[in-house]
């Protein structure tokens, strides 16, 4: 079979089987990363507390999903997860084993490590804000809401965008991880073309490529972010 043949759109071919793969690397990726703000922002939040107990869970939060190793965790989480239903399940009768679902519990292992790392990106963001800035909006009467809606949260996010934009990288790749649950993404789609077609170079260079174009149009989105960001704040400085 001709290589274009092959990684093309026809009957025969995979390429079409390898942009869907693509798509389902992208949407677990921004899964992943949604469940990483949640938990990145209430860890943040912890570790900036003035209540002692909190400020050690969230050093704990973050040493334990910075510190296991990524497919270790996949691994807990899926087998894990899977043991734990299956157990349930035969407690209220249930016969066989109880899978998780794929998709669900990768987005959920990687989310909760990109929550560690944008955990300490939020942290360093508000602990970039000018205490001025917030001492003044409270001078004037702003109540809490108001001063986190206008003057704190705009500015940890223009902070910390630039980390954000790291973490969908380290996240888009450990999606490849989620691989060994069986779940059709990029990776795993490019190991069954390789066997199927005994063209491992091909197939494996193919997938490495679309994670570097992948990489790249994410690249240009975040700067283009950056750069947006920063011209509405100097506009609105020069306001002021």
């Amino acid at each position: 079979m001709a290589l274009i043949e092959m990684l093309g759109f026809g009957p025969q071919g995979w390429g079409g089987v390898l942009l869907l793969a693509s798509l389902m690397t992208i949407a677990l990726t921004l899964a992943a990363l949604a469940v990483g703000a949640v938990f990145g922002a209430l860890v943040a939040a912890a570790k900036l507390s003035r209540h002692r107990s909190l400020r050690v869970i969230g050093d704990f939060y973050t040493t334990v999903f910075r510190g296991v190793p990524e497919l270790l965790v996949i691994y807990l989480f899926y087998f894990g997860g899977s043991t734990l239903l299956t157990t349930v399940g035969q407690w209220f009768g249930a016969e066989g084993f109880v899978g998780v679902p794929p998709f669900a519990i990768g987005a959920l292992a990687v989310g909760m490590i990109s929550g560690a790392y944008q955990a300490e990106v939020y942290r360093s963001a508000v602990l970039a804000v000018s205490k001025g800035e917030l001492e003044a909006a409270r001078a004037t009467g702003m109540h809490t809401l108001l001063v986190a809606r206008r003057i704190l949260i705009p500015q940890v996010l223009r902070f910390a965008l630039p980390g954000i934009g790291n973490v969908w990288q380290l996240s888009l790749k450990d999606s490849a991880l989620i691989s060994v649950t069986g779940l059709a993404e990029l990776l795993r789609t490019s190991q069954i073309a390789a066997g199927s077609t005994h063209q491992y170079l091909t197939f494996f260079a193919v997938g490495g490529a679309i994670y570097l174009v992948m990489t790249g149009i994410s690249n240009r989105v975040f700067n283009h972010a950056e750069a947006r960001v920063g011209r509405s704040f100097k506009r609105n400085f020069a306001r002021n």
